[in-house]
């Protein structure tokens, strides 16, 4: 792990290789541990950086003064700044695709590209209101207990039935370092209200929507949606896969980046 100090805010990131640099958003309850197949996997290509979300991870609890979802993305924008990282790719999974749109809403030269995994346009923009409070409650009741009871929770969401039970240990270790004052300052910014529908037909960098076709977070009308109103994106539907399709499926997943990365114009 590398650290770096933001605005402040100690963020923690694992970074590899050399090339075009790809920038990656892991889900909410997560950290920079969920991308270790793409660190590997990608870095031969591409400059690959993974950062641990305030909150998250090995980074600092947010500020007090982070009441909006835009916070996050300013951070985020100050981190690529930082790093010197010109005009990245932005991949996010789950949480962090809707934070790469955020990004987009109110940094729209940063991103080269976008590649949304088992992207929402924010709970409150693919899901139903009743949905997303009961998402939002149960979450809320889950972060008061302990965390290894959060991730026995939490992970049947994220994996398929089939996932082996080494993903499932490293995800229930993942899970159970989280963050309480961290996640519920993810609600506090308004995570659970976020709605970025009309964010997804400004789009105008080349986009990459990844899903599994078991996803039960953030299921395939959603996908559907997504893929209806972002112009000219490309749809992935992987088979037997579930929510966190990068840990589960991750030599699919990381050939579908790189077919993408690699169909961009040479010149940013």
């Amino acid at each position: 792990m590398d650290l770096i100090d933001v605005a402040g805010t100690r963020i923690a990131y694992r970074r590899a290789g050399k090339g075009p640099p790809l920038v990656l958003l892991h889900g909410g309850p997560s950290d920079s541990r969920e991308w270790r197949h793409q660190l590997q996997g990608l870095s031969d290509e591409f400059a690959v950086v993974a950062w641990d979300m305030p909150g998250c991870g090995q980074s600092a609890d947010p500020p007090e003064n982070f009441l909006h979802t835009r916070d996050y993305a300013d951070c985020l924008a100050a981190f690529i700044e930082a790093l010197g990282l010109k005009q990245p790719n932005v991949l996010g999974l789950s949480f962090g695709s809707g934070l790469a749109l955020e990004l987009y809403r109110w940094y729209p030269k940063i991103p080269r590209s976008l590649i949304l995994a088992s992207a929402y346009a924010g709970w409150a923009g693919s899901l139903p209101a009743e949905v997303v409070q009961e998402r939002k409650q149960r979450m809320l009741r889950l972060f008061d207990g302990p965390p290894d009871q959060f991730a026995r929770a939490f992970i049947p969401t994220l994996l398929s039935d089939s996932a082996p039970a080494d993903l499932v240990d490293e995800m229930t270790t993942i899970l159970s370092q989280i963050h309480p004052a961290g996640q519920r300052a993810l609600f506090r910014a308004g995570f659970a209200e976020h709605d970025l529908r009309e964010v997804l037909p400004r789009i105008n960098v080349p986009t990459l929507l990844l899903y599994g076709d078991l996803d039960v977070r953030s299921p395939l009308k959603v996908a559907e949606e997504m893929h209806a109103h972002i112009p000219g994106s490309r749809l992935v539907v992987m088979p037997g896969v579930g929510h966190d399709c990068a840990l589960e499926a991750p030599e699919r997943f990381n050939a579908e980046v790189r077919s993408f990365l690699r169909s961009l114009p040479s010149d940013p």
